[in-house]
């Protein structure tokens, strides 16, 4: 262990209050009006427009200033890295929001360009993402079950799913989804709402996206299985779902967990060997084409479809298909749903996002961000996308090959768009079993965010309570509703930490200006005669009787006993004035030549013991340093803490006092100090002071400065 290096460290100044520093510092009383301010926001000149316009269309800023040798390989590689993900994976998600597979190809194209006009952030790759997708799935099978599309087959004299009007329903219902949260998200970055992700920390949305992994996993299983459950929805669902799936399990189709288990064991070997070899490889394998192509071949010479009865992708149309208005009507029922894909969408992008930016040296605008996802989600919905966020696999293969700019994610997207127009045809005899596989294969990293328990548990044991509590409230709860219970709940631990705050009594470190929790350091002394008060919160309604019990406790002072007896004592001055003024009124008519000093004899004069225990509580001193705000109840809680004469310390938001009617003719800014330390000083000195005056001239002089255990 190295030996610690000690600096000699001295300051020599005066004893500063808050008077004191503004008459220093001459503190600045202008202030901007609101009329001001407004005229400023309206007005429109060159450098604003020019700003504004970067602003809204990044890529108009770096892609003229686009550095080709530089960069133009490299995204080159990784745009047609990811670009060959995005294929299987947007099939295979496209199974979870329960729309026809192609409609996660056409999700993986028109988004990701509209992002890489309007997004910031060089690294993410946009595009379909499993916990969106099971959120999305949750919606069209609600509005558009299967029982509504029965209808009657003559030729096996059974009620069979008509599929072509459902997947229908389905991509409408999915696009107005889609279009609803892209408003959201526009709405909420124009009025410079991004900080809303604040609310989402990141223990919350790890239990978030665990739990909803579950979700993917689960929904997922009939095709492992190759059996078709009913679907439920509302609170635990995802129980009854599996207790339906455990009552269906003797009907499994054989063919299908066959292909299932072969394709999961296959994905598993090649990611680790990826793994084995990221050093070596200049490009990871496309282990994910790879197995979608073979899977494809198998099926096409092996008819399994025809011979074992195994699920396949069916249909891919090729080319594009022509914007279509999405249904208005279907608006006013998915509203809820929008809202939750909207936060949960851009939470996990800008999360992502940051990361990137800090690691790279560059700024992600949190409002932009919103736009740009709005925009594409949006913009998609009239192509029959739906909803969008980024993908960390993608994202981490688009930052591995290389890529440094959002070309990567354009180039990506032209790989999707040569896809759908030629060869997405060839992969109409995949199985969808292998689809499921690669949903399981990939939710790997999720799955591993379990161990975030014990790391969690010997850190912080609050953000562990968050994680697991998230994370059954999204298991038992469908994602939506879960993310919003689980939002409530963190914030709900704030409060309680907020009203529930550490009370602590300081002590000065010998020969330091340094001050400690006396019950946390076996060196440090309190100061003779002074009581330094500490709360690890701020000051507000929720809290405010707890802090002034808390400083009763630690002082020996029962401050309500206190406010009571000097109401009382002020209130028997008063009478006795006013009998002492009409005694007076009287005498002075019936003799007008008496003195003053004969008038005065009456008046009552407080006695205070000359002579006090040194060891008694003399003064205290409040450290509000981790006060970042104060509201009417919280300024009340001071004022009458401040009746008995304490002194306030550090930095308290002093506006939040002026503003609360705190100070006045006798309580002035010289009660405040910008450290504990010089508050202690001043009141030692004022001790000292008071004692050379002596007992009979201390009385009154000290119950108007300081804070005295008698009165």
């Amino acid at each position: 262990m190295a030996q610690r290096r000690l600096v000699d460290y001295r300051v020599h100044r005066d004893v500063l209050d808050e008077d004191a520093v503004s008459e220093l510092a001459e503190k600045s009383d202008s202030k901007t009006s609101l009329r001001k301010k407004v005229k400023e926001s309206v007005r429109c000149s060159g450098p604003r427009l020019k700003s504004i316009l970067l602003g809204l269309f990044p890529v108009i800023s770096w892609l003229p200033r686009y550095a080709v040798r530089e960069n133009a390989l490299g995204d080159l590689v990784s745009g047609i890295s990811v670009g060959i993900m995005q294929l299987p994976q947007g099939m295979a998600y496209a199974l979870l929001a329960a729309v026809p597979p192609v409609f996660g190809l056409y999700s993986s194209f028109y988004p990701v360009l509209v992002y890489f006009i309007f997004g910031t952030s060089r690294h993410i790759s946009v595009g379909t993402y499993a916990v969106m997708s099971v959120m999305i799935g949750g919606v069209t099978e609600r509005l558009a079950p299967d029982s509504n599309f029965m209808i009657w087959d003559n030729v096996t004299n059974a009620s069979v799913v008509d599929t072509a009007l459902r997947d229908a329903e389905r991509i409408r219902v999915a696009a107005a989804v889609t279009l609803v949260s892209g408003i959201f998200q526009i709405v909420l970055g124009v009025v410079q709402f991004g900080f809303v992700v604040t609310y989402l920390s990141d223990p919350l949305v790890r239990g978030y996206t665990t739990g909803a992994a579950i979700h993917v996993i689960v929904s997922q299983l009939k095709y492992t299985f190759g059996i078709n459950p009913e679907r439920h929805s509302g609170p635990l669902s995802l129980i009854y779902t599996v207790v339906e799936l455990c009552y269906l399990l003797p009907q499994t189709n054989v063919g299908t967990l066959v292909v299932s288990i072969v394709a999961i064991i296959g994905l598993i070997l090649a990611k680790e060997l990826n793994s084995y070899l990221s050093k070596k490889l200049p490009v990871p394998i496309p282990v994910e084409l790879i197995a979608v192509v073979i899977a494809t071949i198998v099926s096409w010479q092996v008819d399994l479809a025809g011979k074992y009865g195994v699920d396949i992708v069916g249909d891919i149309p090729s080319g594009l298909q022509p914007p279509v208005v999405p249904d208005f009507s279907l608006f006013g029922q998915v509203i809820g749903d929008a809202f939750a894909l909207s936060v949960v969408g851009y939470g996990i992008a800008i999360s992502l996002g940051r990361i990137f930016a800090l690691k790279y040296g560059y700024k992600v605008d949190s409002n932009q961000e919103l736009i740009a996802l709005g925009l594409s989600n949006s913009i998609g919905g009239f192509f029959q996308c739906f909803a969008i966020s980024c993908s960390m696999s993608r994202s981490m293969v688009q930052e591995s090959t290389g890529g440094r700019t959002q070309i990567a994610g354009a180039l990506s997207a032209v790989v999707i768009l040569f896809i759908t127009l030629w060869i997405g045809t060839l992969f109409e005899d995949l199985p969808k079993a292998v689809l499921a596989a690669i949903i399981y294969v990939n939710l790997h990293g999720m799955m591993k965010q379990f161990l975030d328990i014990p790391a969690l548990w010997k850190t912080n044991k609050v953000d562990m309570l968050v994680w697991v509590v998230t994370f059954i409230l999204t298991v038992l709860l469908n994602p939506d509703v879960g993310l919003a219970a689980s939002i409530g709940f963190s914030l709900l631990t704030v409060i309680f930490r907020t009203q529930l705050p550490r009370y602590s009594a300081l002590g000065q470190i010998p020969d330091t200006d340094v001050y400690r929790p006396l019950e946390d350091y076996t060196q440090v002394r309190q100061v003779p005669g002074i009581l330094i008060f500490r709360s690890s919160a701020t000051l507000y309604f929720a809290n405010a009787e707890m802090y002034q019990d808390a400083l009763g406790e630690k002082s020996g002072i029962d401050i309500t006993k206190i406010l009571s007896a000097r109401k009382k004592l002020e209130a028997k001055k008063k009478r006795h004035e006013k009998k002492v003024a009409k005694k007076a009124k009287k005498a002075l008519k019936m003799n007008e030549g008496e003195s003053e000093s004969e008038e005065q004899k009456d008046i009552a004069v407080i006695e205070v013991e000359a002579e006090r225990d040194p060891s008694l509580l003399r003064a205290i001193v409040l450290d509000l340093s981790p006060v970042n705000f104060l509201d009417t109840v919280g300024v009340k809680t001071l004022r009458n803490v401040r009746r008995r004469r304490s002194h306030l310390a550090q930095h308290i938001v002093v506006e939040s006092l002026e503003s609360g009617g705190f100070f006045n003719e006798k309580v002035t800014k010289s009660c405040l100090f910008s450290t504990i330390h010089d508050a202690v000083l001043h009141l030692r000195s004022a001790q000292t002071q008071s004692q050379q005056v002596g007992p009979s001239h201390q009385s009154s002089s000290y119950i108007t400065a300081f804070f005295p255990r008698t009165v």
